[in-house]
């Protein structure tokens, strides 16, 4: 599922879980809806560019950021309506040239972002990562979720 650094990545989900793990993409911009739903996207793949925009539309919703420890957060551009936050502990660590921008709406929503080795050991620990770790194994490759 690649596309170019142009295209704008749609991820919809509506009372269920949409997760995007791996080098899935190669775009630099991602449309969310979520209603009722929770998003994980893995941001950490060094095809994406190093300005990345996220436009939200959340509606109790939860959407989790995986990315690499360097890159910095800009969500100035994000209207929040009724309860809702965004949890980032760590931080940029570093600041490497990389940012993400969240714009867009979130109603009674949040944003958890993960970096670095929360982010992989995340990655792994999901139904997929285990799944992408065993074919990895089986072929002899290194896993695309360890990047």
């Amino acid at each position: 599922m690649n596309s170019t650094t142009t295209d704008v990545e749609l991820i919809h989900a509506d009372h269920t879980t949409a997760k995007r793990l791996g080098n899935w993409t190669t775009s630099g911009r991602f449309h969310v809806r979520a209603r009722s739903a929770s998003v994980l996207l893995d941001l950490r793949s060094e095809e994406i560019p190093a300005d990345v925009e996220v436009r939200v539309d959340l509606d109790r919703g939860a959407l989790k950021l995986l990315l690499p420890v360097d890159v910095s957060v800009d969500h100035c551009g994000l209207d929040w309506t009724g309860k809702g936050r965004i949890k980032d502990m760590e931080g940029a660590a570093g600041n490497a040239g990389r940012v993400v921008r969240i714009v867009g709406t979130a109603a009674n929503s949040e944003i958890r972002i993960n970096r670095g080795g929360v982010a992989q050991l995340f990655a792994m620990c999901t139904r997929e990562g285990f799944a992408e770790l065993r074919r990895a194994h089986k072929a002899g490759e290194q896993p695309t979720i360890l990047s």
